[in-house]
């Protein structure tokens, strides 16, 4: 009798019978496993601006970063035009993120894979690229009416190749397209309609652009649209300025993001653009420490500047409001830069983190 009690009691305590809730269903491969990501309530920053500020985690894409889902798209498009064919190459230039996800999804489809990229950038993305098959060519970064720029060596490389397409990330709109079909709606579904606002910085101005149109559309106006721009570049001086000013001031620490040009990806939705902030480098530092210390999420500098714009634009709209942004990467592309103590203080953002926040500076 002790031995049939205690065996039922073992069933019960270990029953399995109890419901998956919200299980994610089977993707086929790589390709089906891009999008559809968590929204995530950070907690400490919603508490301090009595609004809910959600952050779209974009670093649980298959490839690590929202430019999975431009990536995807704009091979997409390129098969469905016929512009490249099995065992073709695909060539871009990227400061990093979209080579990776074209670099997944090229090893997923059978594609050769080629970047071109401003020699600028973290030497942890440059390692992927070539980790995942990528072949890559850092180059000297200049401005893009230079011959030289990066996306312009990445289309004269393709134009030299037999089935090779350049996709154009910066203009070509199947990328604005991504998230006007995934991003947006999935923002929308999970907020039940209620979007107050949205922010986040451009780099190509697909990702703020298709968000904006999608959600423009969808509550007939009412959600509020701010663009969020590092310094150095021209989008916050154009869009505070109505379209008549292009002014750069200083130099970032941020990566992928800021622009000296309205891209095509933009162009077309630069009209639904409410408001403009501009975010010093010492407030996205700070903030990347912040996550990671309160709320336990390890992002770049672009994410937290997102963040520090929701911040800011639910103070502008007031309390008890929905604020979205972007969480668009992961620390580890950048981590030798942004925790380690020299870096920092070369940037002169050393008094930009608390005493309580210096301890995960761990790298020399």
């Amino acid at each position: 009798m002790i031995r049939t009690g205690i065996s039922t009691l073992a069933r019960r305590t270990y029953s399995t019978a109890k419901p998956v809730i919200s299980a994610a269903k089977a993707v086929n491969g790589f390709v089906g496993a891009v999008g559809n990501t968590p929204l995530i309530r950070l907690n400490r920053v919603s508490e301090e601006t009595g609004s809910n500020i959600y952050a779209k985690a974009e670093f649980m894409n298959p490839g690590g970063s929202v430019k999975d889902r431009a990536a995807l798209f704009v091979v997409q498009d390129a098969e469905s035009k016929g512009l490249i064919k099995a065992g073709g190459t695909v060539v871009e230039g990227t400061a990093g993120n979209t080579g990776i996800g074209l670099a997944h999804v090229c090893r997923a489809k059978g594609y050769k894979c080629v970047i071109y990229m401003p020699n600028t950038q973290s030497q942890e993305k440059i390692d992927l690229l070539r980790m995942l098959g990528a072949e890559v060519y850092p180059v000297p970064a200049v401005a893009f009416d230079n011959p030289q720029n990066y996306n312009h060596q990445a289309a004269r490389h393709a134009e030299a190749l037999d089935n090779a397409v350049w996709t154009n990330q910066f203009d070509n709109s199947a990328n604005r397209q991504a998230h006007i079909e995934t991003t947006g709606p999935e923002i929308w579904q999970q907020l039940e309609g209620q979007v107050d606002g949205f922010t986040c910085s451009t780099g190509t101005g697909g990702t703020l652009a298709g968000i904006a149109r999608f959600l423009k559309e969808k509550s007939n106006g009412k959600t509020k649209i701010f663009l969020a721009d590092p310094p150095g570049s021209v989008l916050y001086s154009y869009i505070k300025s109505g379209g008549t000013l292009i002014e750069r001031g200083g130099s970032s620490i941020t990566e992928g993001i800021g622009q000296g040009r309205v891209t095509e990806n933009l162009k077309p939705d630069i009209e639904l653009i409410d408001d403009a902030l501009q975010i010093p480098d010492a407030d996205s530092l700070h903030m990347v420490y912040r996550l990671l210390d309160e709320e336990g999420i390890y992002v770049g500098a672009s994410s937290a500047l997102n963040v520090v714009a929701a911040v800011e634009m639910a103070k502008k709209l007031g309390p008890g409001k929905n604020v979205v942004t972007i969480l668009c990467d992961g620390a580890y592309r950048y981590q030798s830069r942004l925790f380690s103590k020299k870096w920092i203080e070369s940037k002169g953002l050393t008094d930009a983190l608390p005493e309580h926040l210096k301890k995960y500076a761990i790298l020399e």
